[in-house]
């Protein structure tokens, strides 16, 4: 049985390479993602270690704020020469030198712009000398309170050189230096994992990264010969007390490691899941290439059944077929997730990590057993029903010319009826609020056994859809056979179109939800903004874009300006829990700006020891007009406010406010918005190019008039729009391959068919345009079905996001026209190669055909 299994596999290789395909490509993403996450992995491990190889211990102090690097940047605590000091005295302490290392200090090119990072930070730094590390490669160390020095990677990205005078912003605003130096890294390297650094003097490293003189940002220690470094590290926790965290220099190289790694499982995360994508499409490629060959074998396996074969015989000889073709495809994937996760790496490295230098590509155990593991375990699954099937066929039916005949649909409609309403029901519990953590999945969960339960249903609806949709191709005689041919076989048919409808229901649903946020945002902002002018930036990194606060005072004095309101923000610890909170320049214009109005108390004005909050913050944590609060900010010290005002909470503004005072203990001490309200009849391009000379200093940010505001702030939403309809494409590509795959299979179970309607007249053009019709009509089938259950899918998310600010229902009703467009066009590129081989086809040979 097993040779029999084997030499039938072989003899029809070439379709089932086509269904392996969508297990490599599934498995390519699967292994691509362990490759890279490890690779960029070691290659971290390799930087940390070399830049803290000349610590043996290492001091900070504790933030005063704990801040997660999604929600912004954290601050270390300020370390006072007194500390130092106490840690000197620690016996074992052979060599103590602090520093100061803060990230923020963003250089300004020769072309007016700040040099930007993706990733790495902008470090400001005071100068300690030339050591094993650090190595000068042109000019020397910074001595003047005018001079800096910079890394080798920052000079080339800036095009600067020494010699060169560039303005650099840090806590304060802009500030021109001279460039006497540039350096590097021992091994040759320009930067430590992409990282910008600029050094200053120490007096000017700490005032301008810190805030004031005198204080450091961290302590490095050698310790003495013969003495441990878990030793030197207790002794000195002991001595410095509980607001400092002391640490071994490969606790800290492991935890910026580790670290690093968290923030790469993002992509590991992303690359999975389209993985994911992938394979469950091509579950259904797989299920359709068995059960069509299972048909076409009807007389071979029967006669198997007669000679003596059991029903386990059989079952197991599809199994068999559905394992090799299941190790072929994961051990090609394997390969080519290799290569793809050293090529993600490459990129990394190159475009998005500033030039980090990227360990030898290895591959996992984890990318290994995964990728077999998943390709099997996709590939046995979706040959396990055909198994069935085939198990089931009698003996008899060798002595019949005609396959069994299709089944009725009742059995499969009630299933998935049952899995559709439970998916949905799955989706409902997740998109309420009421699934606490397991929110995500739940949802993914309830979005997949949906579509099986749609998949399901799909072969009831097929037939009069097809039919219908054949009709536009009916005019003439190949168009007419096409459209019968899509729809004799609902099962079919509707397994092949349920590949594209995922593919075209993700994409579907996601525009229909970004464009939902982006026109509930613009309608939104443009009912509560009340200001014609906007300063702002582009925030691309955990530090938000900033400016000169004097640009605030000096615009008010513009004619034909009328209010002008600057916001600064923050995380900050209110009565010991992490809130969001802004402080503003002027509450009285802000009060007009954003339309606020009082719910208690007042918010005219708001003095150094006040705050205001938003309705339901307030309602939440049970405060009324007169509680007093703690508030810590990332720089200042715990100061007590009293709660002056309460106003209407907005989906665009709510939190703490500050008064203006309290911007200096920010994380950001500099405005990051600012709201100009002009006189009526003013003109708008005027005062905005006054303004825009005014942010001469701040290259970080622009004016920009309400409406272009407005847009800048949805234009994200079309970058992830357009990078999720890239990514699947690949979704979109397995189902090309799956009609390929049902087209070559139909053209060969019909191979006799053909012959006789070539013997009758069917010239090879109208042959091909008959194929090509087939393949269209089940294209634009399951591009109508996947714009349908996608539309559907989004508008629930929408309406579950009612009350989170997402208000209007947009359905794109272009694209979605167009994603039929191009069905019809997929439909066409996929019957290229099938209606060439049904053209072909020797008429004598194929009546002749058993």
């Amino acid at each position: 049985m097993l040779r029999a299994t084997l030499k039938s596999l072989l003899a029809r290789k070439l379709r089932l390479v086509l269904s392996g395909l969508a297990v490599v490509l599934g498995v390519m993403f699967v292994a691509g993602a362990f490759v890279l996450t490890d690779t960029l992995g070691r290659s971290f491990d390799a930087v940390f270690a070399s830049a803290l190889s000349q610590t043996d211990v290492g001091v900070s102090a504790k933030p005063k704020v704990e801040v997660s690097e999604f929600e912004g940047e954290e601050v270390q605590a300020p370390i006072p020469t007194s500390t130092v000091d106490t840690v000197r005295s620690v016996p074992g302490a052979a060599k103590v030198t602090p520093y100061v290392s803060v990230d923020g200090a963003r250089l300004i090119g020769k072309n007016g712009k700040v040099v930007t990072s993706f990733g790495p930070p902008q470090l400001g730094e005071s100068w300690t000398g030339e050591d094993e590390l650090v190595q000068l490669r042109e000019g020397r160390g910074p001595t003047a309170d005018n001079e800096i020095a910079i890394n080798a990677t920052l000079a080339k990205t800036a095009k600067v050189t020494v010699g060169d005078t560039v303005g650099v912003l840090t806590l304060e605003p802009k500030k021109d230096f001279k460039i006497v130096g540039i350096f590097g890294y021992s091994g040759g390297r320009d930067s430590l994992g992409g990282v910008q650094q600029v050094d200053f003097t120490e007096p000017v490293a700490q005032k301008l990264m810190l805030g004031e003189t005198g204080v450091y940002s961290g302590i490095t220690v050698k310790a003495a010969d013969g003495v441990s470094h878990e030793k030197l590290r207790d002794d000195i926790a002991a001595a410095v007390g509980s607001g400092y965290e002391v640490k071994t220099g490969k606790q800290l190289a492991d935890e910026a490691s580790d670290s690093i790694k968290q923030g790469l499982s993002f992509f590991n995360n992303i690359l999975l899941g389209f993985a994911g994508v992938a394979l469950f499409v091509g579950i259904f490629l797989i299920l359709n290439t068995f059960s069509i060959i299972v048909a076409q074998r009807t007389r071979e396996l029967a006669l198997m059944r007669a000679v003596g074969a059991s029903r386990r015989q059989m079952i197991g000889s599809v199994l068999v077929e559905a394992v090799i073709i299941g190790l072929v495809a994961s051990l090609l994937g394997l390969g080519a997730g290799v290569g793809v996760g050293a090529l993600l790496a490459f990129a990394f490295s190159n475009l998005g990590g500033g030039g980090l230098e990227i360990a030898s590509v290895g591959v996992p155990a984890s990318a290994v057993i995964s990728s077999f593991v998943v390709g099997l375990l996709v590939t046995v699954i979706a040959a396990t029903l055909p198994a069935l099937r085939a198990s089931r066929i009698p003996p008899v039916a060798a002595m019949q010319d005609v396959a069994n005949p299709d089944r009725p649909l009742t059995r499969v409609t009630i299933i998935g009826a049952i899995i559709g309403a439970a998916g949905g029901a799955l989706l409902a519990f997740g998109l309420s609020g009421n699934a606490g953590d397991g929110t995500l999945w739940t949802v993914l969960g309830g979005v997949l056994i949906t579509f099986i339960g749609v998949a399901l249903l799909t072969p009831l609806i097929s037939k009069p859809v097809v039919s219908l949709l054949g009709r536009l191709f009916s005019w003439s005689v190949p168009g007419k056979l096409g459209r019968l041919n899509s729809g004799r076989n609902p099962r079919r048919t509707a397994i092949t179109a349920a590949a594209l409808m995922v593919g075209i229901a993700l994409v579907t649903g996601v525009t229909v939800i970004l464009d939902s946020a982006k026109s509930s945002f613009t309608k939104l902002a443009e009912n509560t903004i009340n200001a014609e002018l906007v300063i702002s930036g582009t925030q691309s990194g955990p530090r938000p874009p900033s400016f000169d606060a004097a640009v605030l005072d000096k615009a008010a004095a513009l004619p034909g300006v009328h209010e002008v309101a600057g916001l600064y923000a923050d995380m900050a610890s209110v009565d010991g829990k992490r809130e969001y909170v802004t402080a503003v320049s002027d509450i009285g214009a802000l009060k007009d700006i954003y339309r606020a109005t009082p719910t208690a108390g007042t918010i005219d004005s708001l003095g150094d020891d006040q705050l205001l909050v938003d309705s339901k913050t307030a309602k939440d944590m049970g405060l009324s007009v007169g509680a007093t609060l703690s508030v810590q900010t990332s720089r200042g010290d715990a100061k007590t406010y009293t709660l002056s005002g309460v106003y209407n909470e907005s989906d665009l503004y709510s939190g703490f406010v500050l008064p203006v005072t309290a911007a200096k203990g920010f994380a950001v001490p500099q405005p990051t918005q600012g709201y100009l309200q002009l006189d009526p009849g003013t003109s708008v391009s005027q005062v905005q190019s006054e303004v825009d000379k005014l942010l001469a200093d701040s290259p970080e940010v622009s004016v920009a008039d309400r409406s272009t505001f407005i847009d800048e702030q949805t234009s994200s939403l079309d970058g992830v729009l357009t990078m999720i309809q890239i990514l699947l494409a690949l979704a979109i590509l397995i189902a090309v391959l799956g009609i390929v795959n049902t087209l070559a299979l139909s053209v060969l179970e019909r191979t006799r068919e053909l012959g006789l309607l070539r013997a009758i007249g069917l010239r090879r053009a109208q042959t091909m345009r008959m194929v090509t019709v087939e393949a269209v009509v089940i294209s634009m089938f399951g591009a109508l079905l996947g714009v349908v259950v996608g539309s559907g899918l989004g508008a629930s998310v929408v309406r579950a996001l009612k009350d989170d600010g997402i208000t209007d229902l947009v359905l794109p009703w272009s694209q979605m026209g167009l994603f039929v467009v191009l069905a019809a066009v997929v439909g066409v590129v996929a019957a290229v190669l099938p209606a060439i081989r049904a053209a072909r086809l020797n008429v004598l040979g194929a009546i002749a055909h058993e």
